[in-house]
């Protein structure tokens, strides 16, 4: 018996964390986010009750790698060819997943394993689907992720940047289609990631501890109620959560119509250059970032504020200057992001009256 979710609507107060997560389920192409804070601050909660607000998927029925089936490019070797002989794909709905990745995982039980004799015979039949697999059209939740050794990390983000994980051994090389939405949640006391493991997680989100005393009594009051009524609790929130299932789908329906002014992306390259930021990826995911918070307000076109909240969400986390300095505070965000915007001639340089 599954014990009922939490709603996601029912959460107090977070409305970074929030609002990274709902970004991330409208367009897992961002790359995923990275949630840092204290024990008990709601990040499990916040992830375990996302993928009640998501739509069912639609899989290859008995094919071990989820294959979409109206996706040419999201389907393994054995599922795409059946596509382009034009022979039927079976297939079914289901609820999206929330795939939770253990701390002791090893990379043959996370990439899957490979039978070399068969694979030469028979391609990615002989592979042993791993957690990469499961994955697919799902959401991939990585609790502690610094505590996982870094290679692990590596083949879990370089899947994520790829949308495939490939399996090779002994020369043999095999891949399947691993599209997820990835979820890191960490304690920082507990250590941190390496820099160079961080600029590759799309979003970055602090959670920090709350200290307004009618939202830490509201905290108490729904969870209490929760805890003795699960089902009545949900009830009262299915409006909400209703509502929110609705801005998802519309969003996700909008999102290739969502343009951005040149004038937006020179401001998002000047910010990215005062900054010092390492690489050209944070610039592609403030955009990307943006163009998704713009569908899920119902827009189409990005303006200057979904800019700016996508760029703290996107340079938070960012080392700069080849790793010799720390990422940006928020207020050297917002200097950066209103120097650019000057230069971009998006706003006019403030006047300075002269003393007299």
């Amino acid at each position: 018996m599954s014990i009922p979710t939490y709603p996601f609507t029912a959460i107090v107060d977070q409305d970074n964390m929030k609002l990274a997560l709902l970004l991330n389920a409208i367009n897992p192409r961002i790359g995923g986010v990275l949630i840092r804070g204290a024990k008990g601050t709601g990040k499990s909660t916040a992830v375990r009750a996302l993928a009640e607000l998501l739509p069912e998927i639609e899989v290859v029925k008995g094919c071990p790698f989820n294959c979409n089936p109206k996706d040419p490019t999201n389907m393994c070797e054995v599922c795409r060819e059946k596509y382009e002989r034009g022979e039927p794909l079976e297939y079914e709905k289901r609820k999206m997943r929330i795939i939770t990745l253990p701390i002791g995982a090893t990379e043959d039980r996370v990439v899957g394993t490979l039978d070399i004799t068969r694979a030469i015979k028979e391609g990615v039949k002989a592979l042993e689907p791993g957690l990469l697999a499961e994955a697919n059209q799902n959401i991939l939740y990585v609790d502690e992720i610094n505590l996982l050794p870094d290679h692990i990390v590596d083949d879990i983000l370089d899947a994520a940047a790829s949308g495939w994980n490939v399996v090779e051994r002994e020369g043999i090389s095999v891949a399947h289609p691993a599209r997820f939405i990835l979820i890191g949640t960490m304690n920082p006391e507990e250590g941190e990631l390496r820099p160079q493991l961080l600029d590759r997680l799309a979003l970055h989100v602090q959670v920090e501890n709350i200290y307004d005393k009618d939202l830490r009594i509201e905290i108490m009051r729904r969870n209490l109620e929760y805890e003795e009524n699960p089902e009545a609790f949900r009830k009262k929130f299915e409006p909400q959560q209703e509502e929110l299932r609705r801005r998802i789908i519309n969003a996700r329906n909008i999102l290739p119509k969502v343009k951005v002014p040149d004038k937006l992306l020179e401001v998002v390259s000047r910010l990215c250059i005062k900054l010092r930021v390492d690489g050209h990826r944070p610039d592609i995911t403030i955009i990307k970032t943006a163009k998704t918070l713009a569908a899920f307000e119902g827009v189409l076109e990005v303006n200057l504020d979904h800019i700016k909240t996508c760029a703290r969400l996107t340079l938070s986390h960012r080392t700069r200057r080849g790793g010799l300095e720390e990422p940006a505070t928020p207020q050297q965000i917002e200097d950066a992001l209103n120097e650019a915007l000057i230069e971009a001639k998006v706003l006019e340089a403030p006047r300075i009256i002269p003393q007299k």
